[in-house]
């Protein structure tokens, strides 16, 4: 049902000033919420176009990165050619044998549980709109742009302009296990960007001398169980403005993959991380690599959890990236123009979500 602009408006802030997400509203509400309030329901036309794209049963690739560090194996290059042909086809795959700890993982997913699950008093003094906040609870960062508000809260921790985190300004009940969690997963990403430089054909290092890893956003997701999830997503559909994303998500699943316009879900595995190709890296890569549109769906009676690295590089001080001068030739000529975090920043925190990615921005 369409709603007046004013009245929208209205209930959107009503919403943002119980300063509880959408946690707080399934909470509050007498007996459990039966009708999902009108700011989360999605435009009809926007539903009409999803009823275009079918839903398959495929899978994204899963990779298994046993025998990686075996360099100039057989075994390596194996890893190399699946990474690269994912990357160029599906824009995702997931990782198994990436040798983090299976209770790392578990205590991050538990951590960002805990917080979400914990009283709406504890969290209420992390919530907050302030860019400038380096870590704040809030429920969708484009609220008031938004056409349809989105059935998910989200602890963000936030360490683009720094590489360095302060752990007493974590909330205490994911406090170790986010620093734990981060620790494991930069030793990670080094050989991530390694095989990652490979599958573009340079030098392992290449993408690690860009520092692509120094700068970057950590956001803990909670999905609270939805009654009318075809009315609702729990994030609309996107692509990630980011180098990478590297995702943990827990066993309930809702995560999908638009592949050759279809919806693929990307099934959970046990100890496994899915990796994310986004735009900067599509951009850097001048289209060999690509970032691709992808949603998370609701479930009617689990609450759900993730938690996401994305790795943006350098904004402070201002470095410009652009297509790597390699992958430039006479058959592929330059198709974006160069860029600095600082801009990419502004311009994703100046649309929607869903709205047109930060590949046409710099698009030559």
């Amino acid at each position: 049902m369409e709603i007046l602009a004013d009245d929208r408006t209205k209930q959107l802030r009503a919403f943002d000033d119980t300063k509880a997400g959408v946690k707080g509203l399934v909470d509050a509400a007498v007996g459990g919420v039966v009708d999902i309030p009108n700011i989360f329901i999605r435009p009809p036309d926007e539903v009409a176009e999803d009823l275009e794209v079918s839903k398959a049963s495929l899978q994204v690739p899963v990779i298994d990165l046993h025998g990686v560090g075996d360099k100039g194996s057989s075994r390596r290059h194996n890893i190399v050619n699946e990474i690269k042909h994912a990357s160029e086809r599906w824009g995702f795959f997931q990782v198994v044998n990436h040798e983090i700890p299976p209770k790392v993982l578990d205590d991050m997913l538990k951590g960002v549980r805990g917080f979400h699950e914990q009283d709406v008093e504890l969290k209420r003094d992390y919530y907050s709109r302030d860019p400038k906040r380096m870590v704040k609870f809030t429920s969708n960062y484009d609220l008031y742009m938004s056409r349809a508000a989105n059935w998910r809260d989200t602890l963000v921790i936030d360490m683009v302009n720094t590489n360095h985190l302060d752990p007493q300004g974590l909330p205490s009940i994911c406090r170790d296990a986010t620093v734990d969690y981060l620790n494991h997963v930069m030793k990670f990403v080094d050989t991530l960007f390694e095989l990652l430089s490979e599958a573009l054909g340079l030098e392992p290092n290449y993408l690690k001398c860009l520092e692509l890893e120094k700068g970057k956003t950590l956001v803990g997701h909670y999905y609270p169980a939805c009654p009318k999830p075809d009315l609702t997503l729990g994030i609309g559909k996107h692509t990630d403005t980011s180098f990478i994303t590297l995702l943990l998500q827990d066993e309930i699943g809702g995560l999908q993959v638009l592949h050759q316009n279809q919806w693929a879900s990307v099934g959970p595995i046990p100890g496994a991380l899915v990796v994310n190709i986004g735009d900067l890296l599509q951009i850097i890569s001048n289209d060999q690599f690509k970032s691709v549109i992808h949603r998370a769906i609701g479930n009617t009676t689990q609450s759900r959890t993730s938690f996401a690295c994305f790795f943006l590089g350098v904004a402070t001080p201002l470095k410009t990236y652009g297509p790597i001068e390699k992958l430039i030739t006479k058959e592929t000529p330059q198709i974006y123009r160069e860029f600095t975090i600082k801009d990419i920043n502004m311009n994703f925190y100046s649309r929607r979500l869903n709205d047109k990615s930060s590949l046409n921005y710099v698009r030559i």
